[in-house]
């Protein structure tokens, strides 16, 4: 049996690499599509506060450039310097995209309980908590 690091990479590669050809129909990588998640949950999300609940998700260029496309493609404006809201297209074209990861999850997850992905993501948890205590 392969360690659970061989598996937490190939995993977190088949994700991005599946996620991104998914939403490269909309313009879009994991990364923005995180980044959209994080503004739609905070209605003027500072750049600050995208960089914090991402870190562990990309590095701060790979963030930088996500936030920079997001504007750049209409998905989000800046009602003030260093904060992000989403548009009215960026809201509407973001519940299509929806659609789409709903698919993607279900792919990802197929022959997978509710209870044995629970149980995968609190190992997961406790291991990394266990780590970053030390």
């Amino acid at each position: 049996m392969k360690p659970i690091g061989y598996w937490l990479n190939r995993t977190d590669k088949a994700l991005t690499a599946h996620m991104n050809a998914m939403l490269a129909d909309f313009g879009l990588t994991r990364t923005a599509w995180q980044v959209l998640n994080v503004v739609r949950d905070n209605s003027e999300a500072l750049d600050a506060n995208v960089h914090t609940v991402l870190a562990a998700n990309a590095d701060a260029p790979a963030r930088a450039a996500a936030i920079e496309a997001v504007l750049a493609d209409g998905w989000t404006t800046r009602p003030a310097p260093g904060r992000l809201t989403l548009t009215p297209s960026g809201r509407d074209r973001l519940a299509a995209v929806e659609e789409r990861v709903a698919t993607f999850r279900e792919l990802s997850t197929t022959g997978i309980t509710p209870d044995e992905y629970r149980t995968a993501v609190s190992v997961l948890e406790r291991m990394t908590c266990n780590l970053e205590a030390h």
